[in-house]
């Protein structure tokens, strides 16, 4: 089996507001399947979406409790293509309402940092040069 398409679905407060927060960032909207209830940002075109979804209308979708932004059910992780878009999303995050919840960590091969966005979803942002992973 092979999947060619990932919907991660996350509650929110408010559809402008996240919006604003993640078009800042530089993603788009898929407005077909975004409306007053969800907005649908483009991870990657044809194969990885986040779906933020109003917290009544995602409520919806499950009959058990949420996380509520103060506690962490899921940690999202996304690969960019450079150390300096991994800063440059952290800083524009946190300027823009996200906030900073942990120091960025560099292993060489790897580097990573993290943000919440403005509902309190917590993300890492990594980039990853697997040529340069040791070989012991």
């Amino acid at each position: 089996m092979k999947i060619n398409q990932i919907y991660v679905n996350l509650p929110i407060k408010d559809v402008p507001k996240t919006r604003a927060f993640w078009t800042t960032l530089g993603f788009s909207i898929n407005e077909q399947f975004s409306d007053d209830k969800a907005l649908c940002v483009v991870m990657k075109e044809d194969h990885i979406y986040a779906m933020f979804l109003k917290e009544e209308f995602f409520q919806t979708f499950t009959n058990r409790p949420f996380a509520k932004g103060d506690t962490t059910q899921v940690l999202l992780a996304i690969g960019v293509e450079s150390r300096e878009e991994v800063d440059w999303i952290i800083k524009t995050a946190i300027e823009n309402g996200g906030s900073k919840y942990s120091e960025p960590m560099d292993h060489g091969w790897m580097y990573q940092s993290a943000f919440a966005d403005i509902d309190g979803h917590q993300w890492e942002v990594m980039y990853a040069d697997a040529s340069q992973l040791p070989t012991e």
